[in-house]
């Protein structure tokens, strides 16, 4: 979610930069979108269509999520040169970091779940379990490694959607802004 949002602000960011100046918003010109498609798609089926992300086994999606990030590593490797990709790739590390050390998926608290959960009833959720169909396993903070780095903040509770993130997605959100409001000069710095 919070992706979404940075993405949907840094154009919005990008464009009125272009309009002010009376250029042309130029679009980043991306090495390896590939890489991104093959990272992406197995993530949906894995943690977002509900009919593909319940046939495939815990042990084979929490692979997808590490091997997703790994590649999508490759991609911000590819395009370090771009504005906001050194940011990206340093929440991608982190969020990689999180989940690697943690049974390759990334950690969230029953007390987030539960804040993000307010109506289920309390016997919902258990220590271990995977939240949903999400990429998040739902461990205590004493148990999990890293935990600062796990996903622990909130949307705020006037936001119309819930969700939860890690600091990791704070600075991919941040590196995407960047891009996409760097977008909106005549040209690319490097």
């Amino acid at each position: 979610m919070i992706l979404l949002l940075a993405v949907a602000a840094g154009l919005i960011a990008g464009l009125a930069r272009a309009w002010i100046n009376k250029r042309p918003y130029q679009a980043p010109e991306l090495k390896w979108v590939w890489v991104v498609v093959l990272a992406v798609i197995p993530q949906l089926l894995a943690f977002h269509f509900s009919g593909a992300a319940k046939r495939i086994p815990d042990d084979l999606a929490s692979f997808i999520l590490v091997g997703s990030q790994i590649l999508l590593l490759f991609f911000v490797w590819a395009n370090c040169k771009l504005p906001g990709f050194y940011v990206m790739g340093l929440g991608l590390g982190l969020n990689l970091l999180v989940i690697a050390l943690n049974r390759g998926w990334m950690p969230i608290s029953l007390e987030t779940v539960q804040s993000l959960t307010p109506d289920a009833p309390p016997d919902t959720w258990h220590i271990g379990e995977r939240f949903g169909i999400s990429k998040d396993l739902i461990l205590p903070v004493v148990e999990t490694r890293l935990w600062y780095l796990s996903d622990r903040f909130l949307l705020p509770h006037w936001f119309p959607w819930r969700a939860a993130y890690s600091l990791g997605d704070i600075f991919i959100a941040i590196g995407v802004f960047w891009l996409l409001w760097a977008s909106g000069a005549a040209h690319h710095q490097e």
